[in-house]
């Protein structure tokens, strides 16, 4: 335990609290040494970890009611697994796009046209296709897959993008 002087601040590094007034060896003060005021480690700890807990709680329901809002505004994801170059019948070759469209929603949706959108290097959109999925209907997590021939020359293509054709914008 340390204590200090109350008049030079001379410090004493002691091993036991003592039972009454000190006097100092450097200039002969003498005070009552206070018993330190140490919070208990086992109610601080616990303090602690109820705080952890609560900003844990509070990080959870955020992200839940995040997610939940993201799904209501999006019920339907449109991704794409894979795009290849194939070659048809005549022996031209075209990109060829592969995909899902997901209903992460707990309602059952129909399936809107899709909008494939290729770009060039620079960003620039080459064209866009819609097209109709296989599915016209999605339950509950159900998934549909999908493949789409585009029309655009492979060389100039570089980006692929889909959506889903939103309710009212065509």
């Amino acid at each position: 335990m340390k204590i200090k002087c109350d008049f030079c601040k001379t410090e004493y590094n002691l091993d036991k609290l003592p039972n009454g007034n000190v006097k100092c060896a450097i200039c002969g003060n003498v005070w009552a040494v206070q018993k330190s005021n140490k919070k208990n480690s086992f109610l601080m700890f616990f303090a602690a970890l109820c705080a952890l807990l609560a900003a844990l709680v509070f990080t959870i329901v955020v992200f839940i009611n995040y997610q939940a809002a993201k799904i209501k505004n999006n019920p339907l994801v449109a991704s794409i697994t894979e795009v290849t170059t194939v070659t048809d019948e005549m022996g031209r070759q075209k990109v060829s796009v592969s995909g899902t469209v997901k209903n992460q929603s707990e309602k059952i949706y129909g399936v809107p046209d899709l909008i494939v959108t290729s770009y060039d290097e620079e960003g620039n959109v080459v064209s866009k296709q819609k097209f109709l999925p296989s599915a016209t209907l999605l339950d509950v997590g159900e998934e549909v897959s999908f493949n789409h021939i585009l029309s655009s020359n492979p060389a100039v293509v570089k980006k692929v993008s889909v959506e889903l054709e939103m309710q009212g914008v065509k």
